[in-house]
């Protein structure tokens, strides 16, 4: 594939510099097998269950179709497979844009270590926001979602997808859980590791729920909210590092931010109060045809909603705090050495005009001799 990074020394087969170096070049081979294994009758059925969604079933297209069918989709343990593979894509998706566009920026701009960092993450992320705001957008747009608001609850038959919901879930998993192993290939802090393991797995967690709960309009409108105003706080990041002039933007993202906490607490509980309150059986539960209309499921998924945005929220409150009273700090130092230092210069000017202008001091003599 080419993904290797070129060095100036040949590490050791199989070291620890030798992975690192060459991990989207093994990856990718692990990858080739899968493709190469559809060639081959024997292993062609192996091969697709990775390759292609799976648990399709057909169903009448529509009432106004006379024999028309179609291929919707539900979720079943071959999904896992599947999910594995696009993992495999997502690493080797993730080391292309590493060599070939952040690198070339950071030896272009000549960042230091610590910004350099926050280049390749926010880069990689701001990467995947954006090509699944557009993603998510145009699944919404293309089922009617946004002209209609109230298929987030009523959408018929509950308990399938179609192919391009159930690809962006498979998706979705896979880039996340893809984040596991680039802790290791991106030499992660170990101080940093816990924050990173928290984060990937509470988007793991929400996304899993949505998708394995049939929640799937609802999940994919919060993930286009979420993202976007994620993609703000990386893009206002990147900025404010190429130039502190941009530090007034981190207020206006901030901004937009707790609107978009809010926009997404009102639309969890508007969209999930009559998903589950609006059905008839309302104290049966069935994992297999997707109803959990039942107190407990509308329990855990609104107070799981509400209390990770609340948390999202309160710990950007705590930051901006910390950031405003250490900026305050280090102003108010700034002007107290400012006083001090023009105080010590009036000092120095005034006694030397005051040894200068002294009357009783005596006049030098000259040298007669000289």
């Amino acid at each position: 594939m080419g993904l290797r990074k070129k060095g100036s020394k040949n590490p050791p087969v199989l070291s620890h510099e030798f992975i690192l170096q060459n991990h989207a070049d093994m990856v990718s081979c692990v990858g080739m097998f899968f493709v190469l294994g559809l060639m081959f009758e024997g292993t062609a059925e192996v091969s697709i269950v990775f390759l292609t969604l799976q648990h399709g079933a057909v169903v009448p297209a529509g009432e106004g179709a006379a024999r028309g069918t179609r291929t919707l989709y539900h979720y079943g343990v071959k999904d896992l497979a599947t999910v594995f593979f696009y993992t495999l894509v997502a690493i080797i998706v993730h080391a292309s844009i590493q060599e070939y566009v952040l690198d070339k920026i950071s030896k272009r701009m000549q960042f230091t270590k610590a910004r350099q960092n926050k280049l390749n993450e926010s880069g990689q992320l701001s990467v995947f926001y954006v090509v699944s705001c557009i993603w998510g957008t145009l699944i919404l747009i293309s089922e009617n979602c946004l002209a209609d608001p109230t298929l987030l609850w009523r959408a018929h038959p509950h308990n399938l997808m179609t192919f391009q919901m159930k690809f962006f879930y498979i998706s979705q998993l896979a880039y996340w859980f893809h984040g596991f192993p680039e802790l290791y290939f991106q030499k992660i802090k170990k101080q940093d590791i816990p924050g990173q393991v928290i984060y990937i797995g509470l988007h793991l967690f929400h996304i899993s729920g949505a998708y394995l709960l049939y929640l799937n309009h609802l999940g994919l409108l919060l993930l286009v909210l979420h993202y976007f105003v994620e993609l703000l706080s990386h893009l206002c990041g990147l900025f404010y590092f190429s130039d502190e002039k941009y530090q007034k933007g981190a207020s206006v993202w901030a901004l937009v931010f707790i609107s978009g906490r809010l926009v997404t607490l009102i639309v969890s509980v508007v969209t999930v109060g009559f998903h589950l309150a609006g059905s008839q059986t309302r104290n049966t539960t069935d994992a297999v045809t997707g109803n959990v209309n039942v107190l407990a499921a509308k329990i855990a998924v609104l107070s799981s909603s509400c209390s990770i945005q609340v948390y999202i929220t309160w710990t950007l409150i705590t930051v901006r705090v910390q950031r405003w009273v250490e900026d305050s700090l280090q102003a108010s130092n700034v002007k107290k050495k400012r006083c001090t230092s023009k105080g010590k210069s009036r000092k120095r000017t005034e006694n030397g005009m005051e040894t200068s202008n002294r009357v009783d001091s005596p006049p030098k003599k000259k040298d007669k001799f000289s």
